[in-house]
């Protein structure tokens, strides 16, 4: 885009309310003109000044340091000007109003990140990184997001559509100009770019697929019939007395949402209401949100209690009996199974693989005996393990993107296999680029752009 927008923003860069040190900052073309009205005297271009800052009636309103940064070696690649002064609401307010008098507008929130994506100083995804880097509640998603705002997920894109682009390239070439110097690939060799395309395609989704568990954590819904110990459970994991545990059936209600740390990932742990066939009234509404949640969950631990229900066979025909078969084929290797109260049967904590589709966890809940073992299981399910070395922040919206780009390479290739032309194939190659253009925001829609930077905060 490469443009520099002709109006001048200004916005209080720290926190709003009294601290040691409050930041307004300016960019935009009427910042020279600004540094003659606040500061009196020219100031050097990335080098700290310390001396006053005057209003618009020519009135000190603060001693403190200033910063100018000339276009296009700045955060936005316009002229900005930091003035640094103590904190408080007064002085800053004064210093924003008097902007405002000598010619500048507010800034909208993300704006300043904004024009530094407009004037090409970072991509899209960097850009977002910021927003994920200030938001961190890890952190590993904090050194994660670290590295997509150096470029590395950006990069990552950019290697992949090197191939694609590469082969779209020959293939165009060849096709419009048979009759041109167009080099020949050898037999097969198409076939195999597309092959290696395809593993780098997946390797990136996965990779982009952990960024995302990063930024937004992971939602765990607990089920399970009432005083199977749901909410003892889910005290336990959460470290603290969220829940209200008795031994009265349809006792929660409400939802209960709580963040839970996992490997150094954020968990939505949420706990839901009992589910049961003969619940009435206000209960019901409890059955019905508690359904809606796991709905929306990546992951369901049910809770049964391993007293009553002491053999595989009859925990699985309860289970089925509490969610349906259909729910079961929906959480194929997204559910695990508790069996708790092993107090009461003196069997020991322990994890077992199910002749079923999941996995049961042997637990007391009420002992906190085996939950340090759930905790590694779920650990260990959700590929929390390890170093975050390489490892980048995403958001779902690159989820998406490149599951329409890998569709586009799968119809391309299955075209290919059963027609040969390398016509449609160069066009299937050309939407797997422009879904993955999305992500670093060479081509984007103009109102992905405003949401984007609407979720940022006022001053960045």
């Amino acid at each position: 885009m490469g443009q520099i927008l002709n109006d001048t923003i200004v916005a209080l860069a720290t926190p709003p309310g009294r601290g040691g040190v409050g930041i307004v900052r300016l960019s935009g073309p009427l910042v020279p003109r600004m540094i003659e009205l606040f500061i009196k005297r020219e100031l050097k271009p990335r080098f700290a000044h310390y001396g006053p800052f005057y209003d618009e009636a020519g009135e000190k309103v603060d001693l403190g340091i200033s910063l100018f940064f000339e276009a296009p070696h700045s955060f936005t690649g316009e002229h900005v000007l930091e003035l640094q002064g103590h904190g408080g609401p007064i002085i800053m307010d004064r210093l924003i109003r008097a902007a405002i008098k000598f010619g500048a507008r507010m800034a909208r929130p993300g704006e300043f990140t904004e024009r530094a994506f407009c004037n090409n100083q970072l991509d899209l995804a960097q850009a977002e990184a910021i927003a994920d880097l200030i938001n961190a509640t890890s952190e590993q998603a904090a050194r994660c997001a670290l590295r997509s705002l150096e470029g590395d997920f950006s990069k990552s894109i950019h290697n992949f559509l090197q191939g694609v682009i590469g082969l779209r390239t020959y293939l165009e070439a060849s096709n419009d100009f048979p009759d041109e110097e167009v080099e020949i690939l050898e037999g097969g060799e198409v076939e195999s770019r597309l092959s290696q395309l395809q593993e780098d395609l997946t390797s990136l989704q996965a990779a982009t697929k952990k960024g995302v568990v990063l930024q937004e954590g992971l939602q765990v819904a607990v089920v399970g019939k009432p005083n199977a110990g749901k909410s003892s459970l889910f005290n336990a994991l959460t470290g603290d007395e969220t829940a209200i545990v008795t031994d009265i059936p349809g006792t929660t209600r409400d939802l209960i949402r709580e963040k839970v740390l996992l490997g150094g990932h954020v968990i939505h742990l949420v706990d839901t209401a009992g589910i049961r066939q003969d619940a009435q009234n206000i209960e019901e509404e409890g059955i019905r949100r508690a359904q809606r949640a796991a709905e929306k969950a990546d992951h369901l631990l049910f809770v049964i209690d391993g007293s009553v229900y002491d053999t595989e066979d009859k925990r699985h025909t309860q289970l089925v009996q509490i969610l349906g078969q259909q729910w079961l084929e929906r959480f194929k290797n997204r559910l695990t199974m508790i069996v708790n109260k092993i107090d009461l049967t003196k069997k020991s904590p322990q994890v077992l693989s199910s002749s079923q589709l999941y996995p049961q966890v042997f637990i007391s809940a009420r002992e906190q005996s085996g939950v340090d073992l759930l905790r590694q299981h779920l650990s260990n399910h959700f590929g929390l393990q390890g170093t975050d070395e390489g490892q980048f922040i995403a958001r779902r919206r690159h989820l998406e993107a490149m599951s329409r780009a890998k569709i586009a390479l799968e119809q391309g290739i299955e075209q290919l296999n059963h027609t040969g032309a390398v016509e449609l194939l160069a066009e299937d190659l050309r939407s797997v680029q422009l879904a993955l253009d999305e992500v670093t925001g060479v081509f984007s829609q103009e109102d992905l752009l405003g949401e984007i930077f609407s979720s940022f905060c006022i001053g960045k």
